[in-house]
Order: structure tokens, then C-alpha cells, then sequence
């Protein structure tokens, strides 16, 4: 989950716009359709005046402007204001926390090598999944929520059922050295997954088969995070300083992003969250086959892309304090590098909407940035600690940080100011999450207890 530099330090040491209907109790009434406009990319906060003509002397009388228009979520995700369990289970640090993409199940990863599935309705544990002899550094759900994959400092990739947490056969076994990473395909048959190494290589798995596909051999140090986007393509990023792409299906190259000058720390794709939650938006709806399904995650990754005018873009984050706005599918150049960070920038996000890329760094901060341009727009302070995550609510609106202070904050992105401070963790914050229909936060950490956080 791209936290391994992180705790390897601290050891040391969508709802996408557009859509109708709200679920009662959590989202309030269903409000008309909210837009945002853009000029060049860039918001009008105030009014088209004020931030396009007042600030611009080349414009005249004659300027000619293209206002682009993106409707919003119709739903509003209530701030979480309180801690409402507190999962005890684990005998040490909780070091992954993951919704599944339905959001009605939970599963942790932690150092004492178990993966556990906890009910959401009970705040109990449903499952514990024994298997890995060391640390559990990554869980992903695959998309149809019936498979958990886990990867360990054991080197191994385990898979579980999901629903009454039995292992899928035996460890896969062909990594080297440490798992750092697992993305599944977003295509909703949740057969293949990619996995990420320290020993250099991702591999490509069919889970159906329990067979590796491709291995991905190029990079020249640890691979630290993996993607598996929507357009048939993976990427990987190392601390050879590089990203490389590939094609899924042939598991050939495609092309090589440089640029950063150190460590590349973590990626994240504009369409992370309609690829992750797939035919699921707030309303949590039931298919009546695999097929409904697949479609109904078909359109919605097709809305989400198309919403934007923009191809799937890909941003970068780095130890040389920099991240890289990428167009991966069609350049290997960078659309923009971002800076401001004065330490290693540890984890990066794009909005549900794709509208903004949150950064997490050691410099305590957490900075926003416009999603299409890289530009600046808000530094969010008040950690006192190394930052190690952020992560954004399904509706755009907020994000939720945690940190080495053992605080988690949720922030107004808009307003750029801490709506909530969560006390309750006694140590550092490795691992936090926002469920998909919004109504949970789930954090971990050094203190090896899971806690659920609700409005």
C-alpha cells in the first residue's frame, strides 16, 4: 500500500459526478446536481472575472473562453467525528486496512503474519487467516469482493475466500524477497492480479489457475508499488528512480517514465476509484449475475474517463520531495512536476472525481494539487509527525490523514482547514482507509488495534 519505506523508517527510528439517489441515514437528502467550471483547467472559485480576467492582462474584450463544466456528487459524505470500535486481535502492528469494494466487509494485515476479516455490522472479528510466517505487508480484494490476496515479508502471495475465509490452495511462491504490492485487474472476472517484489520483478497471476502469466523483469531495484489501470495496462514503480509500463495481456514493455532522482515511493491513477469499486457507487447495489456487473463496472470506469475530457493519468510520488503527472498511455514525458514537499513524499491519491491529487510526506504535510494541470492549490497543516497516508471520502469533498503523530485528521479540501482531529491511536498511524459508500474510516497501527471511525 506503498508504506513499506515508511515503516521500514519508523522501525528504524466517486462517485463520480452525475449520479441520483441517496441511501438514507447517510447521506442526507439527495441535493440537484452540483457542477464545477474550469478555464485552462483551472476552477472558478469566485466568479469568471475575478479568477480569469482580473488576474490575466493579456485578456481583452476580443479573449474567446472555452468554461468547461463537471457535475459533482450528488451525495455528501458526513464527516467521521468519532470512534465507534475499537478492534482488538491483533499481537502487533496492524500495518494494511482495506474496505472491500462493496464496502460490507473490512480486512487487516499486520506483523503478527494473520490477515483478519472483521464484520462491519458487529464490529467483531469473522475470520482470521493463518498462513504467512511473517509480516503481511498488503491485502487486496479482487473486484467481484470473493478473493483477498496477501503479500508478505515471507515472500509468498496467499489467497482466501472472502466469504468464510478459507485458503485458495497453497502459498504462490516464485518472488524472491518481499511483497510490497498487489493490484487486481479492474475487469470484473477478478481472475488476474499483478504483484510487486523487492526483488526487482512484478509478476502476473491468474488466480483461476494459481499460475504466474508474465514476469516483469526491467527495473534495476525493488519494486515498491504496482497499477493495473483500465486500458490494459500495468505499471510499477522502483527505487531504481523509474516507472515502467506495461501491456497486461502480451506482458511486454511498453515505455520507461523517468525524471524522479530518487526512490519512487508510490503511484496512483485518476480512475483508482471506479477501477476499484467497479458496478459499486453509494448506493451499494446487487446484480443479478457476473455479467450485470461486469457491465455495470464497464460504464461506470467509461463515465469516469470521459468526464474529465482527459486520458488516465498517473502521478508519481518520490523520496526527492517531487511528484511526476504522468499521461502514461500516450507519453513518456510528464505533464507536470510537483513541488513544494521538503521531505520524502510517501503516498499519493487521486479525488474519486479526479479532479485533485492529494500528497502525503515526511514534512508533516498533506498538499493538494489540481488533478489535470499539477498545479498548486493548498497545503494542509497540523501533523506533528512524519504523514503517512491520505485518503480521500467517495465523494471528493474531504480526506482523512494518518500519521507518526498518532493523530488522524479529516480535512475540508475546499477550505483547505482540519474539519476533525481523531485522537485515540497510542502510536504511529500506519494504515487507513474510507470506505466506499462513505459511511466508516478504518485506521491501524503500531499499537496493533483496528479502529472503525463513523459520523
Amino acid at each position: 500500500m506503498g508504506l513499506g519505506q515508511a515503516r521500514e523508517r519508523a522501525d528504524a527510528g466517486d462517485a463520480g459526478g452525475g449520479e441520483q439517489g441517496a441511501s438514507a441515514g447517510s447521506w442526507g437528502e439527495a441535493d440537484p446536481i452540483p457542477y464545477s467550471f474550469y478555464i485552462n483547467d483551472a476552477e472558478i472559485v469566485k466568479s469568471v472575472y475575478d479568477d480569469a480576467i482580473a488576474t490575466n492582462e493579456s485578456v481583452s474584450t476580443e479573449t474567446l473562453f472555452t468554461i468547461l463544466y463537471h457535475p459533482q456528487a450528488v451525495f455528501r459524505v458526513r464527516a467521521v467525528t468519532r470512534c465507534s470500535s475499537s478492534l482488538a486481535g491483533h499481537t502487533e502492528a496492524v500495518l494494511t486496512v482495506v474496505f472491500s469494494p462493496d464496502g460490507r466487509q473490512l480486512a487487516s494485515g499486520s506483523g503478527d503474519t494473520t490477515v483478519r476479516i472483521w464484520d462491519l455490522n458487529t464490529s467483531t472479528p469473522q475470520f482470521t487467516l493463518k498462513g504467512h510466517k511473517n509480516w503481511v505487508q498488503v491485502v487486496a480484494y479482487s473486484p467481484d469482493c470473493k478473493t483477498i490476496a496477501s503479500g508478505s515479508m515471507d515472500a509468498t502471495i496467499r489467497l482466501w475466500s472472502a466469504t468464510d475465509g478459507t485458503p485458495l490452495g497453497d502459498a504462490l511462491r516464485s518472488h524472491t524477497q518481499v511483497v510490497t504490492s498487489i493490484a487486481w485487474s479492474p475487469d470484473h472476472d477478478s481472475r488476474y492480479f499483478v504483484s510487486g517484489s523487492k526483488d526487482g520483478t512484478a509478476k502476473i497471476w491468474d488466480a483461476a489457475t494459481r499460475r504466474c502469466v508474465h514476469t516483469l523483469c526491467g527495473h534495476s531495484g525493488p519494486v515498491m508499488c504496482v497499477k493495473w489501470g483500465g486500458e490494459g495496462l500495468v505499471y510499477t514503480a522502483s527505487r531504481d528512480k523509474s516507472i515502467k509500463v506495461w501491456a497486461a495481456a502480451s506482458g511486454k514493455l511498453v515505455r520507461t517514465l523517468e525524471g524522479h532522482a530518487h526512490w519512487v515511493n508510490h503511484l496512483a491513477l485518476s480512475t483508482d476509484f471506479v477501477n476499484r469499486t467497479g458496478p459499486y457507487d453509494h448506493t451499494m447495489p446487487t446484480y443479478a449475475t457476473p455479467e450485470d456487473a461486469k457491465a455495470a463496472a464497464a460504464k461506470r470506469y467509461n463515465e469516469a474517463k470521459n468526464s474529465t475530457a482527459h486520458p488516465e493519468r498517473l502521478v508519481s510520488a518520490s523520496d526527492d520531495f517531487t511528484i511526476y503527472l504522468w499521461s502514461p498511455t500516450t507519453s513518456k514525458q510528464p505533464i507536470a512536476r510537483l513541488t513544494g514537499h521538503q521531505q520524502a513524499v510517501t503516498h499519493v491519491s487521486f479525488s474519486p472525481d479526479g479532479r485533485f491529487i492529494a500528497s502525503a510526506s515526511f514534512d508533516k504535510s498533506v498538499k493538494i494539487w489540481d488533478g489535470l494541470s499539477g498545479a498548486f492549490v493548498r497545503n494542509l497543516r497540523g501533523h506533528v509527525g512524519n504523514v503517512y497516508f491520505a485518503c480521500w471520502a467517495p465523494d471528493s469533498r474531504m480526506l482523512v490523514s494518518g500519521s507518526q503523530d498518532s493523530m488522524l485528521k479529516v480535512w475540508d479540501v475546499r477550505e483547505g482547514k482540519s474539519k476533525v482531529d481523531l485522537p485515540g491511536h497510542a502510536d504511529e498511524v500506519f494504515a487507513v482507509d474510507w470506505s466506499p459508500d462513505g459511511r466508516f474510516v478504518a485506521s491501524g497501527g503500531r499499537d496493533k488495534v483496528l479502529k472503525i471511525w463513523r459520523h
